[in-house]
């Protein structure tokens, strides 16, 4: 039997209706739990001026599927079949909306790219495919690296700052997903101790952690980054690794994280850290047709 996307701009409302549905498989649904937090906490434009919109798929009475977006992100959903995405692929046409993209479950985002293709003409691009983790057993890696970890505070605003701007340009997401201004990621982070520096004994960072704040049981760990000089020496599994033991110790019954798969090295050592695979992961950027076309 078929459902109603129910599309709106009201969070409060698409919380009420989607809230539980997103709360019952915290691990697969951690960037809508978290986005929406921070969108409820911090106002609807953290992420840009625009409006977001939200939808939730209702069937029988149940709720079955979500999606948000906070432009200029892409669109984000939960698990689809092939038939519910190209259903929302048309109902998204029909309303004119403009999207610069999707991400999703990795078999979902593909359902939506190519339904938008046919129902739009517009031409779809692999963005990124990565791999969501959930913490098994914690293992520090060995050797540990000398230093210590640190939490960082509002001296280090700036160098938050510098550091996601460079976080943002080494994984490509500085106009893709649903990334916030460097000031505003540094100042909520700092808010709730979310970022962890790994510290030589001098005092000099050189690599840093951030989580999510915890939502429905859940902290995902995002944004780890090493700068260039100072890689290769531990630095980034030390720091990974301290921001996963204090996840589990502030009570989080999912510790999670997303790979790129187009880079070996840090999923072998996620892996190596105890982190272990829930799902696969993808996204796509639309462009017209007209401006894929050689001139």
């Amino acid at each position: 039997m078929g459902g109603d996307w129910r599309i709106t701009g009201d969070l409060d409302d698409f919380l009420s209706r989607a809230g539980g549905f997103l709360r019952s498989r915290p691990a697969l649904h951690t960037v809508a739990l978290t986005v929406t937090d921070g969108l409820r906490r911090r106002g609807l434009h953290v992420y840009g001026e625009g409006d977001p919109v939200f939808g939730v798929l209702e069937r029988d009475g149940a709720v079955s599927a979500a999606f948000f977006r906070t432009p200029p992100g892409h669109l984000v959903l939960t698990a689809l079949t092939a038939t519910d995405a190209a259903e929302l692929a048309a109902q998204l046409a029909d309303r004119d909306e403009e999207l610069p993209g999707v991400t999703g479950e990795r078999d979902t985002a593909e359902a939506f790219a190519e339904a938008w293709g046919r129902g739009t003409g517009a031409v779809s691009e692999i963005h990124v495919r990565q791999r969501l983790y959930r913490l098994g057993e914690l293992t520090v890696p060995e050797p540990v690296p000398e230093g210590r970890p640190r939490v960082a505070m509002a001296k280090d605003r700036e160098q938050l700052m510098r550091w996601f701007v460079e976080f943002a340009e080494a994984v490509g997401e500085s106009g893709g997903g649903a990334m916030q201004s460097p000031a505003g990621w540094a100042d909520a982070r700092i808010a709730y101790g979310g970022v962890t520096f790994w510290e030589t004994l001098d005092g000099t960072p050189v690599s840093m952690a951030g989580v999510t704040a915890q939502v429905a049981g859940q902290i995902r760990v995002a944004t780890v980054y090493t700068p260039a000089e100072f890689r290769g020496r531990g630095y980034a599994g030390a720091v990974t690794a301290e921001v996963s033991r204090v996840a589990r110790v502030a009570g989080a019954e999912e510790v999670l994280l997303f790979t790129d798969l187009a880079n070996p090295t840090s999923n072998a050592l996620y892996q190596r850290i105890g982190y272990r695979p829930v799902e696969d992961f993808a996204g796509y950027d639309f462009r017209s047709a007209s401006a894929s076309s050689p001139r």
